[in-house]
């Protein structure tokens, strides 16, 4: 996709985190497929384009060394990357997982119906 020259959302789901390595408490695979995706993330990088913003989160918890397979956090992690984005800004413990939607609406200038609060001008 970073090769096309589009003006949208591309939204990536790597569903093996959790299905295949999270639900089945695969410790070892869970770490390998994070370190492929560690290594497989630096090229993504160089090649997105000065508008591009990357958004990195999960839309739940699934912490394969827990006990059980069910989710296993409440809050979720949230990394956004692009040459528009600040650096080093903290945003701390989010209300609602919304606010990353509302951040969206607001970068492509839509009226914000999600539940959530826009940290737009936190990142850009």
């Amino acid at each position: 996709m970073l090769q096309q020259d589009f003006n949208g959302i591309c939204f990536v789901n790597l569903v093996d985190f959790d299905m295949v390595y999270g639900h089945r408490n695969d410790i070892e695979g869970y770490a390998r497929a994070a370190t492929v995706f560690d290594e497989q993330l630096e090229t993504f990088i160089a090649d997105m384009k000065e508008e591009d913003i990357l958004m990195i989160t999960a839309d739940h918890g699934c912490d394969p060394g827990f006990k059980g397979t069910d989710h296993s956090r409440e809050q979720v992690p949230f990394l956004a990357y692009g040459r528009q984005i600040r650096e080093n800004v903290n945003l701390g413990t989010r209300s609602t997982f919304a606010d990353i939607a509302a951040t969206i609406l607001d970068i492509f200038q839509v009226n914000n119906i999600a539940d959530g609060t826009s940290f737009k001008k936190e990142i850009m």
